[in-house]
């Protein structure tokens, strides 16, 4: 396993980690041979957002004894009330939440404080101009936390947290899907044969949070990076091609201040999957030739979450919507974290007028409108 420092934390951590999303579904012995494979495999990250209790008790029996062999991102906001998951910045329920996190992992201290999913630009201004920074800078004084982290998926709110010089680290969806763009304002250029898979290929928004990342030592953590299992696959891949778990991996260890992959694991044929990264050859690795050779018009009808849809005239994120609509999508049912990202968004899809003014603007052809009315559907379920 190799290892890379996580920005300005110092911390030493396996560019292969483990995301805990998944050990929800499983039983105290299935979390626990997943977690022990991780250790075997060297794997020293393990992120903890959940705030389902017994997922969060499996893994402190699965660390136990061995706490110290393992970096933590326990995150502050993510709390269970009334029987389901709920992100708050309420500090009584946050309080509660992260003390219980501490009891059911059976420590005193995480080494890194996750500001719990912060997704607009005027949520990221109110937490860090009001009590919950304060809240969260009073657990680091305390030493109840090591550094102050925080978790987005939207690349203007990474930018300010790596602007902020205060949070030091972030954990992002980074994938090929999310970030890939030709930098181009000729339209055309959008659908040419091949397109540059360096850095200058990606959305510009995205390269700039990686150069600013880089440039104030703000390490990033990655969570998204398979995009749900739908790279795996041609048919569901934007790009009309399939790409291995390596790949996708690789992908995202080339990123500018990346220092680990959060990867889900179901079971430890996963997290063989992923560790087998470490000894992949440089052909295994190579995500771009296959990129390079995408089929023509691999981008059209699907969402880039590029933005160039904006504004909406109902203040709708579009791209954030159409995101997590189709991380919706990828599950057999549909995850209580989602169901909460999305209702807590300021204007989701209920307050499409139907208008269609983003669809002349966006230049790969979505339907937005009709997403629109099929995202309001799936998420009444």
């Amino acid at each position: 396993m190799n290892y890379r420092k996580l920005g300005k934390t110092g911390l030493m951590v396996s560019e292969i980690g483990l995301g805990g999303e998944w050990l929800e579904r499983h039983s105290t012995e299935e979390v626990k041979q997943v977690i022990d494979r991780c250790g075997e495999a060297g794997i020293n990250i393990l992120d903890c957002w959940m705030s389902e209790p017994n997922v969060r008790s499996n893994i402190g029996k699965a660390i136990a004894g061995n706490r110290e062999k393992w970096y933590i991102q326990g995150h502050i906001g993510s709390t269970w009330q009334n029987g389901q998951y709920t992100r708050t910045r309420e500090l009584t329920q946050v309080g509660i939440a992260f003390q219980d996190l501490l009891d059911r992992l059976q420590t005193d201290y995480i080494d890194l404080g996750m500001i719990h999913f912060v997704d607009e630009p005027g949520e990221f201004h109110k937490i860090m101009d009001g009590e919950f920074i304060e809240y969260v800078q009073g657990l680091k004084a305390a030493g109840t936390i090591r550094h102050i982290g925080m978790s987005t998926h939207n690349p203007a709110v990474a930018k300010l947290a790596a602007q902020s010089g205060v949070i030091e680290m972030i954990l992002l969806s980074v994938n090929p899907a999310f970030d890939m763009l030709p930098a181009t304002e000729n339209i055309d250029d959008y659908f040419a044969e091949t397109y540059d898979e360096s850095l200058g290929g990606i959305a510009p928004e995205r390269a700039e949070v990686y150069r600013l990342c880089e440039q104030n030592q703000v390490g990033i953590t990655v969570m998204k990076g398979y995009a749900g299992g739908r790279l795996f696959s041609a048919e569901s891949s934007p790009f009309g091609v399939a790409l291995t778990p390596v790949q996708c991996i690789h992908y995202c260890l080339t990123r500018p201040a990346v220092a680990s992959v959060m990867v889900g694991y179901d079971t430890t044929e996963h997290v063989d999957a992923a560790v087998a990264y470490e000894s992949a050859t440089a052909q295994e690795k190579d995500y771009a030739s296959v990129l390079a050779h995408a089929p023509r018009h691999g981008y059209y009808g699907q969402c880039t979450y590029c933005g160039h849809c904006a504004p909406c005239p109902a203040g709708i994120d579009i791209a954030m919507v159409n995101k997590l609509y189709d991380l919706a999508l990828m599950q057999d049912e549909l995850p209580a974290s989602l169901q909460a990202h999305y209702r807590q968004l300021s204007a989701n899809a209920d307050a499409c007028i139907g208008c269609k003014s983003c669809e002349s603007r966006c230049p790969f052809g979505v339907r937005i409108a009709e997403r629109m009315a099929k995202t309001r559907e799936h998420f009444r379920g």
